[in-house]
């Protein structure tokens, strides 16, 4: 990973937010000064910040299925860690020490729309940047050491204190530990050294060593980006390519000569595999439709599936038309793609070709009441139709 510039004078490492944006600068200077170059703590992110949730609420999500959970416990004596999957038994917790372990869940926000109501701050990042709000819970000294991440992340401490220790320095050894299951680093020297309280918020690059250790009884919210490694789109796009390539499309050599070895492979040859290949390369267009379906495909492989008993569409309409908003699906993932009148909008690897300001529309909006409906184009409608059917936007169950 190449060198970052660590903070200087002009871009200091640490600012007060002093009841303003909560990056304490505006968002374009933020981007364009430490978003992927630089690490930032930002005092009073959110001043007076009370969590919305409890530690007990966690360990509750933590014991449900289909919930990503982990405990990660570290023996300091023998400095060996331990990691345990969820889901977990409501009997797990009463029997952990009082001290050197943490809970970590991830998803939260899909789970909870108090947590979900936290990423309106980061409308300054597209959308399907936003990966999840993975919210950790550690006793006194619970850690789960000294790491790097391949992602973009903003810590908000939302309880208690936790200790950031930060190596900000230029190319900071990255090798890991061969006798822990953790990827955990080797080496790890830090030039930082804070202590956060509710309301802080540490932003950090990917590559950025970094250690965090509860001071107390704590509660963090990491918000992370989804950063697809070189090798994951490279796979994805070539099954793509695979799947959708024409197959009268192959090695030809109506150029070819009398070889001056019949066994060897030449360089003819390798330029003609080269125009064979190029030939695969996609038009703009198709790139985004490959593209947009891949990033709104979730990670976890977490499926939007209609329910039984879905509305028709002219029930859906006497339901908004009666004040009942639709409710997108907290595990849709939207995005839209297009220039000019036309547009492509994709949720969860499907696609919709829609008019652009239908896209924007839909990709957009948490909520979808009567007059959102009614600044739909008829093929707009149309698609919210499709939506509701696929079980993106749902109407609120009626209790009675």
């Amino acid at each position: 990973m190449p060198s970052r510039p660590a903070a200087d004078g002009a871009h200091p490492i640490e600012v007060d937010a002093a009841g303003q944006h909560p990056l304490g600068m505006p968002p374009a200077v933020f981007l364009r000064d430490y978003w992927q170059k630089r690490p930032l703590l930002v005092r009073g992110a959110f001043p007076d910040y009370r969590s919305p949730i409890e530690p007990e609420d966690l360990a509750g999500l933590a014991c449900e299925d289909g919930v990503l959970a982990r405990i990660v416990q570290h023996d300091r004596q023998r400095d060996a860690w331990t990691v345990e999957t969820g889901p977990f038994p409501e009997s797990r917790f009463p029997g952990l020490p009082g001290h050197d372990w943490t809970l970590l869940v991830q998803d939260v926000d899909k789970w909870d729309p108090d947590i979900a109501a936290l990423l309106e701050h980061f409308r300054f990042l597209p959308r399907w940047r936003l990966d999840d709000i993975m919210v950790s819970f550690a006793a006194p000294g619970g850690s789960v050491g000294a790491h790097v991440d391949q992602y973009d992340v903003f810590l908000l401490q939302a309880q208690g204190h936790r200790r950031w220790q930060v190596d900000a320095g230029p190319n900071p050894p990255t090798g890991f530990r061969d006798d822990v299951e953790l990827r955990l680093l080797r080496e790890f020297s830090p030039t930082h050294d804070w202590v956060l309280a509710p309301g802080d918020m540490l932003y950090l690059p990917p590559g950025v060593p970094h250690h965090g250790v509860a001071e107390d009884a704590c509660l963090t919210f990491s918000v992370g980006m989804r950063a697809p490694s070189a090798a994951e789109l490279l796979g994805d796009y070539a099954d793509h390519l695979l799947a959708t390539a024409d197959e009268a499309v192959r090695y030809s050599d109506p150029d070819l000569a009398v070889p001056d070895d019949p066994a060897r492979i030449d360089a003819s040859a390798l330029d003609r595999v080269g125009r064979a290949l190029e030939a695969l390369r996609a038009e703009p267009d198709a790139l985004a439709e490959w593209f947009g379906r891949f990033i709104t495909t979730y990670r976890s492989a977490v499926e939007v599936a209609p329910a039984p008993g879905l509305p028709p569409p002219d029930q859906v309409e006497q339901a908004l038309a009666a004040g009942v908003p639709l409710q997108r699906h907290p595990w849709s993932r939207l995005a839209w793609h297009g220039d000019g009148e036309d547009a492509t909008l994709f949720a969860n690897g499907e696609a919709w070709p829609v008019p652009a300001a239908d896209a924007r529309l839909l990709a957009n909006a948490h909520e979808f009441d009567l007059d959102a409906f009614e600044a739909l184009s008829p093929a707009g409608r149309q698609c919210l139709h499709q939506l509701v059917q696929a079980g993106h936007f749902l109407l609120p169950i009626d209790e009675d």
